[in-house]
């Protein structure tokens, strides 16, 4: 054995044990390319080449991890929501576009981590009941974005539904489409779920996050 494989294999039995967001991020990865099945102590070392035993010194068992894992979905995905219904518009069709670039920017909300954890959902009651307040905590953002600009709240409620069940149909439904065919319809899925439309200048904006003059 050569000296760099020695003090490789000394690393991974007795040094560097990674850290909490290493284990965690793998175990994200895993699940979203694999489902709940793949989040799993001995494959997720293999995965980051480290020893077994240097999981438990950041989660106490897998439940611990499996925790963990929802509360990180909550936090990147009902959080990028949150910070994009927040963030500062001058008009109502600006805040929709600044939302919608949320769910397709995927910097933070991820939709394919999303997708895991409903599916998840269906056989855990627990997890179903996290799903379920996680999605009254991002209605609420959107409404409360809708009536910041003067919107009655029944109405308000309906369109943040509005804008919300479409964004999340294109998840569920694991729409496949061109970036260039989802933008060409944005400024009349504004229109809609604002009742006007966007400006030019508002658009121009909202393509040149993609690239896109």
């Amino acid at each position: 054995m050569s000296s760099q494989d020695a003090q490789a294999e000394t690393d991974k039995t007795a040094g560097w044990r990674g850290s909490r967001e290493l284990w965690l991020e793998a175990a994200r990865q895993a699940f979203v390319e694999s489902g709940l099945e793949a989040v799993k102590i001995q494959p997720l070392a293999a995965r980051l080449d480290l020893s077994r035993t240097s999981f438990y010194w950041f989660f106490k068992d897998r439940g611990a991890l499996l925790q963990a894992l929802l509360e990180l979905w909550e936090a990147r995905n009902t959080g990028a929501i949150q910070t994009a219904c927040e963030a500062y518009a001058e008009t109502l069709p600006e805040a929709v576009l600044t939302l919608i670039a949320a769910f397709l920017e995927e910097t933070g909300f991820e939709p394919r981590f999303d997708f895991a954890v409903r599916g998840w959902a269906h056989r855990d009651a627990a997890v179903a009941a996290r799903v379920q307040a996680a999605d009254e905590a991002r209605l609420a953002a959107i409404r409360a974005m809708f009536t910041r600009f003067g919107l009655p709240a029944t109405e308000a409620d309906v369109r943040a539904r509005t804008v919300y069940l479409t964004q999340m149909g294109y998840i569920s439904m694991q729409v496949q489409e061109t970036l260039e065919t989802r933008l060409a319809r944005i400024s009349d899925y504004v229109t809609i779920f604002a009742r006007q439309p966007p400006q030019p200048n508002e658009m121009a904006r909202f393509r040149a996050r993609f690239g896109r003059g």
